[in-house]
């Protein structure tokens, strides 16, 4: 079989249990397809094929018995950088990092483990998670599977890159202002922020979020079933709550979507991406949903509130560095955060403040409608190379407006392809429900997903 590499989860397990195909056959071929690509794309981090050989021999070894180790064993799953895998160093995608290895799994990474999933390696992080680009002074350049002169977004850039290539069928990264469905919808897959503290996450931090990159719902609401399982460590996190992830279909009748293509603030979407925004929307429409119009929630004074507070955070970490240390810093991410020298604590403090007036603005939306339909991205693509969507260190945040406002909302958002450019790039439909309403929002994903269709192909693909 030559496309093994675009096996589904729950096919991998069903193959591996009734032996119609072994996890150490999936893993040769998996492995030889990863050496086909990784030159290519540089998605992973980490990455020790023998170690992963060994552990596809222990798995095939447990299901020929008939005794595997957990739900997921012998499926791979690879971890975003910035992710702790115990043993293993964090760079957070900077050069300037002192490398340590990890004293033990971050929760994600834990809960996936513990269901027997192989830990595939780790991807690839711009510097600091603080972009949304492939561009790191650690890592290199991340490129996008679907044509490697172009950017995958970011910050969760490698985990985009290896779902779209073919790197086995889950992916986890984290998100605090796009970071997960942005990169999913430059990359042409299923990206799910969750709700704030539905998915343990350590270190937790105000929006940061841990979820799926996946090619399908069902895989997205597999890794959902163990990545918000409960861990003591996030003092943020939800209570646990028995959620079964089953992706039953919805009712749309009555349903009120709100369209949004005006970010209100930063790039303008192309017509093509409005337009098929807005043909997806129809489609709600046309099985019995309420069509209506949503204002922008985002200006500029929010968006340059949140850069100046972002910026302050990211200076008190540099400048506590020693001069030889902080040159290692992509200069990007140094031209960006040094303003913050000059900021004084009223400033930075108003800036944070922004992050309530975007809880609030997002709130009300969920008063008017139930479902929230818009763009993912504000532009159909950029440069590899470029370290933002603008490569404008002094206007960094122009292409996040229609992401930001639902990590600090703290609402369900979600990214799934709804087309293409003219150029062949994928484009990003983002969905987004009130606060709590994950398993529903994924079954509305998976409504759009049926309606939609089949992903016409992969990268690399006829």
């Amino acid at each position: 079989m030559s496309d093994l590499q675009d096996l589904p989860a729950a096919q991998l397990l069903t193959m591996f249990a009734s032996k119609a195909l072994s996890p150490l056959e999936y893993y040769q071929h998996l492995v030889d397809h990863i050496s086909r690509w990784e030159p290519h794309i540089n998605a992973l981090w980490n990455f020790d094929p023998q170690g992963v050989m060994e552990q596809a021999r222990g798995a095939t070894e447990r299901w020929a018995r008939g005794l595997p180790r957990g739900p997921l064993d012998g499926v791979p799953v690879t971890f975003k950088e910035l992710i702790a895998t115990q043993g293993s160093p964090v760079p957070a995608g900077s050069a300037a990092t002192v490398l340590q290895p990890a004293a033990q799994d971050a929760p994600p990474a834990a809960r996936l483990r513990e269901a027997g999933a192989i830990v595939l390696g780790k991807t690839t992080v711009p510097d600091f998670g603080m972009l949304s680009s492939g561009v790191s002074s650690f890592h290199g350049i991340t490129r996008n599977p679907w044509n490697p002169a172009n950017n995958t977004g970011g910050s969760s850039s490698g985990a985009a890159a290896a779902a779209a290539a073919g790197y086995g069928p889950l992916h986890v990264g984290t998100d605090i202002g796009g970071s997960i469905r942005l990169p999913a919808g430059w990359c042409g897959l299923v990206g799910f922020k969750p709700t704030l503290g539905r998915v343990p996450i350590d270190p937790y931090y105000t929006g940061r979020c841990a979820g799926p990159l996946t090619r399908t719902l069902d895989d997205c609401a597999l890794l959902m079933r163990y990545l918000s399982l409960p861990d003591s460590r996030d003092a943020t996190s939800l209570p646990p709550q028995a959620l079964d992830w089953k992706l039953a279909p919805p009712s749309l009748r009555g349903l009120r979507v709100g369209l949004l293509l005006d970010p209100g603030v930063g790039f303008i979407p192309s017509a093509r991406t409005c337009a098929l925004v807005e043909a997806a929307a129809k489609l709600f429409q046309a099985h019995g949903a309420r069509l209506q119009s949503v204002a922008p929630l985002m200006d500029r004074s929010l968006l340059d509130g949140m850069d100046r507070f972002w910026r302050a955070r990211q200076w008190a970490e540099l400048s506590a560095m020693g001069s030889a240390q902080f040159e290692k810093v992509l200069p990007y991410i140094r031209e960006w955060a040094a303003p913050a020298a000059e900021y004084t604590a009223v400033q930075a403090v108003q800036g944070f403040n922004q992050t309530f007036e975007m809880r609030r603005r997002a709130a009300q939306v969920f008063e008017q409608v139930d479902l929230l339909l818009c763009p993912t991205n504000q532009v159909d693509t950029f440069p590899a190379d470029w370290p933002s969507p603008g490569n404008d260190p002094q206007k960094p945040f122009e292409h996040i407006a229609f992401t930001l406002p639902w990590n600090m909302g703290e609402q369900p958002a979600l990214s799934i392809n709804c087309g293409f450019t003219d150029d062949g790039m994928p484009v990003g439909l983002q969905l987004v429900g009130p606060r709590f309403a994950d398993e529903w929002l994924l079954q509305m994903g998976k409504w759009y997903e049926g309606v939609r269709g089949q992903m016409p192909r992969w990268p690399g693909s006829a």
